[in-house]
């Protein structure tokens, strides 16, 4: 199937075509970067959830959850979970489809589970095409569930409109919003499991960090209860997400100061893999082992190796 091919039925919703592009865009294929370009201009009309925290919060049952009443509302909806990666295949180690029990038989919802493949930040290398193929072909909601790695996750904010903080009573997890910055990120916050001891504590501690925290677009997050297994918050947990969505929707600077840093990013993200993968490939064979084993032995020094690799491998 041509990259043509692709984006044609990408465009008219297919499934099927819908896996090829993001395989094409996880794999760096020659025809993800025409695929890419096609679908680009068609994107924008999604709504992009991003959902983090802890690992341990429930964030998949809350996704679940979330993409069912996504669909009750009538909406085509995507979900891609983050997963860390077998550091022998490379593949997700969690696949996310088999805990989304409900949705895989919904011909309404597509689920791709993506392996992180080394990349820091809570989401894989190729998370940012995935949501616009998604966004091109006609699913109307998209939840980003991060890899739940605990502090490295805050890069669901370059791609999503809306952040999702998931915490836990009694986790200790207030103090690990604080640590990973995940407090200035998110626009929602959502106490799951919501049935157990300390829920009162947990976001009565919240609330006061909120107070102290400061938002340079004045929002102030909303703290959402929720128990996910057992469907509770789940319309609530909606609301607030829309909550925010208006509030950028009602000041353009905002939204589209938010957009443009989204894109900035992602243009910066880019241009460092190609750059990464420009210099390693002007070595030669065998070239970065014989660099690497020199730096191992305190022959050669880190710095000077980068700047060798730059010039092209012609120090030798």
């Amino acid at each position: 199937m041509t990259a043509s091919d692709i984006v044609d039925r990408v465009l008219a919703g297919q499934p099927r075509a819908v896996a090829r592009a993001i395989t094409h865009a996880e794999n760096g294929s020659p025809a993800a970067a025409d695929v890419m370009s096609a679908v680009y201009p068609r994107t924008g009309q999604a709504l992009v959830v991003g959902i983090t925290g802890s690992p341990g919060a429930g964030k998949s049952t809350l996704v679940d959850r979330l993409a069912v009443h996504y669909r009750g509302a009538g909406h085509k909806v995507g979900v891609i979970a983050v997963d860390p990666s077998s550091p022998f295949s490379g593949g997700a180690i969690l696949g996310d489809r088999i805990r989304m029990k409900s949705l895989v038989t919904d011909p309404g919802v597509f689920i791709r589970s993506m392996a992180t493949r080394g990349n820091l930040g809570g989401l894989a290398r190729a998370t940012g095409d995935a949501v616009a193929i998604l966004d091109a072909a006609g699913y109307e909601r998209i939840v980003v569930e991060t890899v739940g790695v605990g502090q490295d996750e805050v890069d669901i904010v370059k791609m999503a409109d809306v952040c999702v903080v998931v915490l836990v009573p009694g986790m200790g997890d207030d103090v690990q919003a604080i640590k990973a910055g995940i407090m200035e990120i998110g626009d929602v916050f959502a106490i799951n499991k919501a049935d157990r001891d300390g829920v009162l504590r947990t976001e009565k501690e919240l609330e006061n960090m909120l107070t102290i925290g400061h938002r340079d677009d004045a929002w102030s997050p909303p703290i959402v209860k929720t128990v996910a297994t057992a469907d509770q918050g789940i319309p609530d947990l909606s609301a607030a997400i829309d909550s925010y969505l208006a509030f950028l929707e009602a000041n353009d600077t905002l939204r589209a100061g938010r957009r443009e840093r989204i894109a900035a990013q992602r243009i910066v993200d880019l241009l460092r893999e190609r750059l990464l993968g420009e210099a390693l490939a002007r070595l030669g064979p065998g070239e970065f082992e014989r660099l690497t084993s020199a730096v191992a032995a305190r022959e050669r020094d880190p710095h000077s190796v980068v700047a060798e690799i730059m010039r092209g491998g012609q120090d030798g």
